[in-house]
């Protein structure tokens, strides 16, 4: 996921919030990953989900970590693996043939039962921590944010390219981030295109929701309609604080 998104340098015609801030600044990095984590895990806490795991029943496997790794699309796969390099022998190097065999699936063959507890051995180790940081953003973060920036969209924007990856991946299927930017470009332009950014993301929003509707596990969509679209309503493309919003009912503030 994400191999398809490419990092370019900003371009002209862009909007002046897209040139001012990315979501890469480390202190609306820090705004993103609790947003996330507030949708993901009811929390905003993000560090404490490194040992996060549980099958949450959405034929992906086991979700763990802080951004929902899943044995069933790869990334928790690309994840041990990058830890086993970093330190051989580590609790989950075991695993690794059964995550290979289960990869695609939704089953925990090879993994029951001691790979959730095992896990969060893992997460106690800054390694595996590390790890985590580290291929979150090379699978999702990054290429989101280049994306946004080579779109001329502000960090909002940007935020709204990160969740979408987070939920969707980048893979070719129609529920994926691609089809979602692609679905949003055919409505309207992004300002690196000459167009209006609130009106570009409105359009991304919407094919958000279109996109998340197709998918039982994901068809509450408040993470958009009372958190992303609010913060889009209130034209706070930079993400500034104070921010209030709304996950699944739950009420969220950040100073």
């Amino acid at each position: 996921m994400g191999a398809s998104l490419v990092a370019a340098p900003l371009l002209t015609g862009q909007s002046a919030t897209a040139a001012a801030a990315g979501l890469d600044d480390p202190a609306k990095k820090e705004i993103a990953m609790k947003l996330v984590s507030s949708a993901e895990n009811s929390s905003l806490d993000w560090k404490a989900q490194y040992k996060y795991i549980e099958d949450i029943g959405d034929g992906r496997g086991y979700t763990a970590g802080i951004i929902g790794f899943c044995s069933g699309t790869h990334d928790m796969l690309d994840l041990v693996e990058l830890y086993t390099r970093r330190k051989p022998g580590n609790v989950l190097a075991k695993y690794l043939p059964a995550l290979r065999e289960v990869d695609g699936s939704d089953s925990h063959e090879g993994l029951d039962p001691g790979f959730p507890a095992d896990w969060r051995r893992a997460a106690q180790d800054s390694a595996f921590q590390q790890a985590q940081n580290d291929e979150r953003d090379r699978v999702y973060f990054n290429p989101a944010v280049g994306q946004g920036k080579t779109d001329g969209i502000g960090v909002l924007g940007q935020f709204t390219y990160y969740d979408a990856i987070v939920m969707h991946g980048d893979g070719d299927d129609s529920t994926s981030f691609g089809s979602i930017r692609r679905r949003a470009l055919a409505r309207a332009k992004p300002p690196a295109q000459g167009g209006d950014e609130v009106t570009y993301l409105n359009a991304f929003l919407d094919a958000r929701v279109w996109a998340m509707k197709q998918e039982e596990a994901h068809s509450d969509t408040s993470r958009v309609d009372t958190a992303q679209r609010v913060f889009l309503r209130n034209r706070n493309l930079n993400l500034n604080t104070p921010l209030d919003w709304k996950v699944y009912g739950d009420s969220y503030h950040l100073g």
